[in-house]
């Protein structure tokens, strides 16, 4: 397994705060607990991006802001597609 350098989060300065923070408020509520969390609560994906605050930001948000409820496609239909992306890629979560 790779390992990539993350910041903890009790290290983390106020850029790497405010672009996790920010983007966790694009993301349905149900997001808001990550499913395999790492020592800090953040997911282990979000904090291979730590080092990059700007990066970790709009790649994040991107699918944050794809879930909108004001875009045409259903919560359910969002849902389908990224089950669909996950599977082909062989994501594990």
């Amino acid at each position: 397994m790779t390992w990539i350098r993350t910041i903890p989060m009790s290290e983390a300065d106020d850029n790497l705060l405010k672009a996790l923070e920010a983007q966790k408020a694009l993301y349905p509520v149900e997001y808001a607990t990550p499913v395999h969390p790492g020592p800090d609560s953040v997911s282990g994906i979000v904090a291979s991006h730590s080092l990059i605050p700007e990066a970790l930001y709009h790649a994040f948000a991107t699918f944050g802001v794809l879930m909108s409820p004001d875009l045409p496609l259903t919560r359910r239909q969002h849902e389908m597609i990224t089950t669909v992306v996950s599977v082909t890629n062989r994501c594990v979560y």
